[in-house]
């Protein structure tokens, strides 16, 4: 009876030991490259490490000597220590960074520096490279790139009405003659959404933000695919437009319902974003090639320019003193091309008018 149990209690022991092992193992496989840190030998260690600095943050609000006073209150905001006008204003929780983020930041930032201080590169934590805060805004150089491009578009579309409107000449019922008109406009006012909540994402990273983000990203780039049909082969009649539009904003649509209700799932979300881009780019080039359009350098430019951009995309390098990485590079380069795709859009406008007006007289 004695054997039997000790015998029991050995096996009971051996496959705990081993789903204990087999869990850290898939974890270590399934985590970014930071949660598995190659610098040390076994990566659980390394788990241990972070989980050991979490605990330690979150039972005593500091992680070495900085301390956070939002660390001393429970999840649903009652004090657990102190009176209730220690609570943080509502000018600063607005950036939503709760104790866990606060202890992940600063975990990782201690981290980071002892990789430095062996000599190691910069790793992903919880997917994303260790950036560096300023004023609370996560990945600031993005954050001012996106606002650029923001600016950028709001310029670019503002130059576009005045000039259709008050420079260009208008039909009797004070419509354009410029075919496209409504079609650019509609561009720019998704242009501007999809910049305004990059930069919203970039400045704090949560679920609502990403989604956000990520489906005015898409929004863009479907609308964008057909502005690109519609002008490069010349389609003006509204049935036909609707003919063409209609299937790429179902499908557009139902990638963005797929996303929100049943996947976030990322890589597919890059297939399909992916491909919309590069064939926008073809049509864009082979028309350029084709049209024979005063303007079409500008198109080129901006086709060659971005296609070479987007390689900063796959060429994803740590952030430079924690705060430039290759997106933010990215965004960078699209500030510029922005500038330049307006501007062949304006000439478009003008191009586009003198012939109708010729047609007219």
């Amino acid at each position: 009876m004695l054997r039997k149990t000790t015998f029991k209690q050995m096996l009971r022991c051996y496959w705990v030991s081993f789903f204990l092992t087999l869990s850290c193992f898939l974890g270590v496989l399934h985590a970014s490259a930071g949660d598995a840190d190659p610098s040390i030998g076994k990566a659980c260690i390394f788990a241990n490490t972070i989980m050991s600095c979490l605990r330690e943050c979150e039972r005593t609000g500091c992680v070495g000597d900085i301390c956070f006073p939002h660390c001393n209150f429970s999840s649903d905001g009652a004090p657990l220590n102190g009176p209730w006008y220690m609570q943080e204003p509502l000018y600063i929780r607005w950036k939503q960074w709760d104790c866990q983020s606060d202890c992940r930041y600063h975990c990782m930032l201690n981290r980071e520096k002892d990789r430095a201080s062996f000599g190691h590169e910069p790793v992903k934590y919880h997917g994303k490279w260790p950036f560096k805060r300023v004023f609370g805004i996560q990945e600031p150089a993005s954050v001012v790139f996106s606002a650029l491009n923001l600016a950028m578009h709001f310029h670019g579309w503002l130059s576009f009405f005045i000039l259709l409107h008050y420079k260009l000449a208008i039909k009797p019922d004070k419509k354009p003659y410029y075919d496209y008109a409504g079609l650019w406009h509609l561009y720019g006012l998704l242009a501007l959404n999809s910049w305004f909540w990059s930069a919203v994402f970039h400045s704090r990273d949560v679920e609502w933000t990403e989604k956000l983000d990520y489906f005015s990203a898409i929004a863009l780039l479907g609308y964008s695919l057909i502005v690109a049909i519609l002008r490069s082969f010349n389609v003006r009649l509204e049935a036909a437009r609707v003919m063409v539009s209609a299937p790429l904003l179902a499908f557009v649509t139902t990638h963005i319902l797929y996303l929100n209700n049943y996947k976030l799932d990322y890589g597919w979300n890059m297939i399909v974003c992916v491909a919309m881009g590069v064939a926008q780019l073809v049509i864009w080039a082979v028309w350029g090639g084709v049209s024979g359009h005063p303007s079409r350098w500008k198109v080129w430019f901006v086709v060659v320019a971005g296609a070479g951009a987007m390689l900063l995309e796959v060429y994803d390098f740590p952030p430079y003193e924690g705060f430039v990485d290759a997106h933010a590079v990215w965004h960078a380069t699209t500030v510029p091309l922005t500038y330049l795709w307006w501007s062949f859009i304006k000439d478009d406008a003008e191009f586009r008018t003198s012939i109708l007006l010729k047609k007219v007289k």
